[in-house]
């Protein structure tokens, strides 16, 4: 199934991996083509103290998200090792609550004040992929839009287990649901860590601070 590639894909394709067209941020270093997916050079690196509030807004809700990651991930591990239980349940019934109520809103957030500008500013710096204006704002667009995908089938697979007869079937479709539960935990961890580590950094450098404050407005507004 197509979805049981996603986080291989994510990996093969990545523009954060792909080489830029021109463009890099010091030392040659480019966000299209950044060193190993855990491993971000110091140069990089920004003291989070020094951004402006907007973007830690956003760690901080990723501080929270990583918490939520490990404990979902512990459920499926719990699970393909001793089977449901009602505690179980109600932990990975918390955990999709809370990807649909806090991701879901995080990510919007981040898809109508920081992603239109960030992205522009990408593409007039050339950070982006030969012969295309795919930047690493598309990339991280298409994270969330995998992880909803993901998250959908991951529901529909474990609403199927306890529908199903056959308790073969539903051992078989039960395991497929936590491996894609598997993959939507590296999924967003590896996405947390390219925005904290890569995007956020570089959004400081490439964005003034009135600009943020606009963005915080729009945030405001909207609530």
């Amino acid at each position: 199934m197509e979805t049981n590639m996603s986080a291989h894909l994510l990996h093969s394709i990545d523009p954060l991996k792909k080489q830029a067209e021109t463009g890099s941020m010091g030392d040659g270093l480019s966000p299209m083509d950044p060193p190993d997916a855990y491993a971000p050079p110091s140069t990089m690196s920004v003291d989070p103290a020094a951004m402006h509030p907007f973007l830690r807004k956003f760690m901080e809700e990723h501080v929270s998200f990583m918490k939520e990651l490990a404990s979902f991930e512990e459920a499926i591990l719990c699970v393909q090792k001793t089977g449901f239980t009602k505690e179980l349940d109600q932990k990975l019934r918390h955990f999709f609550h809370f990807f649909d109520q806090e991701f879901a809103t995080h990510s919007h957030r981040e898809e109508v004040t920081l992603f239109p500008l960030l992205g522009k500013r990408f593409l007039d710096k050339g950070e982006h992929h030969v012969g295309a204006t795919t930047t690493p704002v598309d990339m991280m667009e298409d994270d969330h839009h995998k992880a909803v995908q993901l998250a959908a089938v991951i529901l529909n697979f474990l609403g199927l287990t306890f529908r199903l007869p056959d308790e073969r079937s539903k051992l078989v479709v039960l395991d497929a649901a936590l491996e894609e539960g598997k993959q939507l935990v590296e999924l967003l961890r590896l996405h947390i860590f390219r925005e904290d580590h890569i995007l956020f950094p570089m959004a400081h450098q490439l964005i003034s601070p009135p600009e943020f404050d606009a963005m915080s407005s729009m945030v405001s507004i909207k609530k």
